[in-house]
């Protein structure tokens, strides 16, 4: 199996992770503010790396603290703006337009490699076709309606926007080394950052139960550690626009999930959309063996 390869199976796995979460979150949100929850979540994930992997962890390259500083920063941003969004707008606007970083990334990685002076990978027709068709299946899978352009969905789309900053960031980012150091870095700003916004934005409200517990562990452990760390050693052997087309499954295990285990039904357009997500990553995917497809587009690298 070739590294790329290897690289966006990985990537699928912890989507499949993150899609899990949704239903845990909801719940848990219910009775925890949210950014206190987030300031807890990442500064458990900072204790436990920096105890199991304390002696990696004691000198760190200036190098890798700037950049695990720079993810840190819009990793935390991207979930606060989301988080402050959601309490203007719909869950399903809500949804739409986070996922609309499919969309953004490919324009965000385009532009940085022309301001920047990047190596250029090449964006093939497929890769495109790929994009628009996850987009359209997000639209159809979320169904977006109910009002008009509101603040809550423009915060939302801020947050489309700093998880596509990301992605293409950590791309850059991928030539650390040690992959552990700059996921703990990020970890730490954004556990910091959550703190402070919390102490001076929320009127802090905890309900430690049982399954307060439980929900907090799996998502520190297996959606913040070692998710994230996967991302962070792995992006780097793939294009930030196939990545992002994988992270668009995200939504598509979340509403199977929520039907499950919730009992919410998505109809039969919103099924619709959800295959439509499946077959745009496919297409990316599968675009290498498609004669045709495999061409890159004229004057467009990524």
């Amino acid at each position: 199996m070739s590294n790329q390869r290897r690289a966006e199976f990985s990537l699928l796995a912890i989507t499949l992770i993150w899609g899990s979460t949704f239903v845990i979150v909801k719940a848990l949100l219910e009775n925890n503010s949210p950014l206190f929850y987030t300031a807890v979540r990442f500064l458990l994930s900072t204790l436990l790396v920096y105890a199991v992997f304390f002696r990696r962890l004691v000198r760190i390259p200036a190098s890798t603290i700037k950049k695990g500083a720079v993810l840190g920063t819009l990793l935390f941003f991207g979930f606060a703006v989301q988080t402050v969004g959601q309490t203007y707008t719909t869950a399903s606007k809500s949804a739409f337009f986070t996922g609309m970083l499919v969309v953004l990334t490919p324009i965000i990685h385009y532009v940085a490699q022309r301001v920047f002076h990047l190596d250029r990978r090449a964006l093939k027709i497929g890769n495109i076709l790929g994009v628009v068709c996850a987009a359209a299946g997000l639209f159809l899978l979320t169904s977006p309606s109910g009002s008009r352009f509101n603040i809550g969905d423009g915060l939302t789309l801020v947050c489309a926007l700093l998880f596509a900053f990301y992605i293409v960031y950590l791309d850059f980012a991928s030539s650390e080394p040690d992959k552990l150091q700059l996921t703990f870095v990020q970890f730490l700003l954004c556990g910091v950052l959550g703190l402070a916004s919390a102490l001076l934005f929320e009127d802090i409200k905890i309900n430690v139960t049982r399954e307060f517990t439980f929900s907090l562990l799996y998502l520190t452990v297996f959606a913040t550690i070692v998710a994230m760390w996967v991302q962070n050693r792995y992006q780097g052997d793939t294009t930030p626009t196939r990545a992002a087309l994988i992270f668009s499954l995200e939504p598509v295990v979340a509403a199977v999930l929520a039907y499950f285990v919730r009992g919410e039904n998505i109809g039969v357009v919103g099924i619709f959309g959800g295959a439509m997500i499946v077959s745009g990553v496919l297409l990316s995917e599968l675009s290498d063996n498609i004669p045709g497809l495999s061409r890159p587009l004229a004057g467009i690298d990524t």
